[in-house]
């Protein structure tokens, strides 16, 4: 496969993983996920883990690979590579597993003693991909492994830790982020 066809590759599988922290982030607030409770004299996750924001990330990226099945032979034709379509258990796997991913990074944050929105390189950036990867390789092991080559593997921890960088430096531009990371 062309550098060109993986990286399109890359970025059209985890599209769905990708969205539901931004999601999450416009639909945020409401009851934090861990109730205000706290472990050790610290919040186990923190007022930013939301049921709403959860429930909307999962559902924007469900939403998201629905779309791209939809697209999917207008845009082989606009990009000239060969695209998978999402099954059903890779839609939902990858949203629910992107924000465990998140959340599970949230968990870590806190026992660490760093404070919300507190850097945490590299968890920060790929967090919500590795958790998203193995639950799409338990919930769709035949589409994951048909899907996620080691080059197109690759490319998504090369790209994903700089289109993080950035997207999150727009949201911190637009207000939507307190911090731009």
């Amino acid at each position: 496969m062309s550098l060109y066809a993986t990286v399109v590759t890359a970025m059209w599988v985890m599209l769905p993983a990708y969205v539901p922290n931004n999601a999450a982030v416009l639909a945020g607030g409401g009851a934090p996920l861990d109730g205000g409770r706290t472990w050790g004299g610290r919040r186990i996750l923190g007022d930013g883990k939301t049921y709403r924001g959860t429930l909307f990330g999962v559902l924007a990226g469900f939403a998201v690979a629905a779309a791209l099945d939809v697209l999917q032979r207008a845009a082989i034709s606009a990009f000239g590579v060969s695209l998978p379509w999402f099954p059903f258990a890779a839609m939902g796997a990858l949203p629910a597993g992107a924000m465990l991913g998140d959340i599970l990074a949230s968990f870590v944050k806190r026992r660490t003693g760093r404070e919300r929105g507190a850097s945490f390189p590299l968890l920060d950036q790929l967090d919500f991909v590795v958790v998203a990867l193995a639950v799409t390789a338990v919930a769709a092991p035949a589409w994951f492994g048909d899907t996620f080559t080691l080059d197109v593997l690759l490319a998504i921890l090369v790209l994903t830790p700089l289109l993080h960088l950035l997207t999150n430096a727009i949201a911190y531009q637009f207000g939507l982020k307190d911090e731009p990371w």
